[in-house]
């Protein structure tokens, strides 16, 4: 990669880092499965109105959302709004590498070579060390919502490969249009029409200017701005390239939740996010760069034998 791509890799680092510091911002206001829809939402409507639906089979684009977009953002807002920490958020997500590993085994029959088994095995192994730490100190609820988060995101990585888009980018933005409808549904009738009537109706207050700003962050920033250079430099470059700059996620998601909410986790929990990190890492298969090739100088005409 160019100097340059490699900083933009890590300004979308910086970016999807910052985004669980933003939706806990969002959660002090916004009921969990209400912030999820309107997380959706702003970015559902200008994509109906402005982008063309993309080409291909839309049932898979249909579970792409229903995975990545719908179940995903529930189980893990819900998880960060029951006391699933900023930091351990940011990481315990990661476990969709494993999972996407194992369902493509499972479901599509996928072979796993040995370094993808042992990456999977470690990844594992630091998630249950995480899960021993928390279950002493804390209920293991929270947890269980984020690895719930966690292989929603991996069943909608699957679909987004079934699909095989052409076009990425209008097919993220079209995903964005299927989870509004379930997460209003399901905030209506499992947090109350009176937490969401309450929520909305300040939210153009002072009390709610914080969380407007954190909802503007992950949909500008966080999915239009991060995904779009993202779907930029996989265009570019192998995805087992581009890939590993993922891991560096939770670095920044712990760091800014130490720095700015006063987290501060455990030694169990920071060595199994190593763990988990190299396990995620080793996992991935080393795609090399193709390089570039001189073109073949031009032939001679051809001569007639005397």
């Amino acid at each position: 990669m160019t100097v340059r791509d490699k900083l933009l890799a890590l300004v979308v680092v910086i970016f999807w880092g910052g985004n669980f510091l933003a939706i806990h911002v969002g959660l002090e206001h916004f009921p969990p499965l209400l912030l999820a829809c309107l997380r959706w939402l702003v970015l559902a409507v200008p994509t109906v109105l402005f982008v063309r639906p993309p080409k291909g089979n839309r049932w898979w684009l249909f579970g792409y959302g229903l995975g990545v977009g719908t179940a995903q953002f529930a189980f893990l807002f819900l998880g960060m709004a029951n006391g699933l920490p900023t930091g351990l958020a940011s990481l315990v997500l990661q476990a969709s590498a494993p999972f996407t590993v194992l369902l493509g085994a499972v479901l599509l029959r996928e072979r796993l070579t040995w370094r993808q088994s042992t990456g999977v095995a470690l990844a594992v192994g630091g998630l249950v060390a995480i899960a021993a730490a928390r279950s002493a100190v804390a209920p293991m609820l929270p947890l269980a919502l984020g690895l719930l988060a966690a292989l929603s995101w991996a069943f909608g990585n699957l679909c987004s490969r079934k699909a095989a888009p052409e076009d990425p980018m209008r097919f993220m933005l079209w995903m964005s249009v299927v989870p509004p409808v379930p997460l209003f549904a399901l905030s209506w009738f499992v947090e109350g029409k009176a937490a969401v009537v309450t929520a909305l109706d300040t939210a153009f207050t002072p009390s709610g200017w914080a969380a407007l700003a954190a909802l503007g962050y992950v949909v500008v920033f966080a999915t239009v701005v991060g995904q779009g250079i993202w779907t930029i430099l996989l265009a570019r470059y192998p995805a087992g390239i581009v890939a590993p700059y993922c891991m560096l996620i939770p670095v920044v998601g712990i760091a800014l939740a130490m720095v700015v909410l006063g987290e501060r986790p455990s030694w169990v929990e920071l060595l199994a996010g190593v763990v988990i990190v190299a396990g995620v890492l080793y996992g991935t298969p080393r795609v090399p760069a193709v390089a570039p090739t001189e073109p073949a100088p031009p032939m001679a005409p051809a001569t007639r034998a005397p």
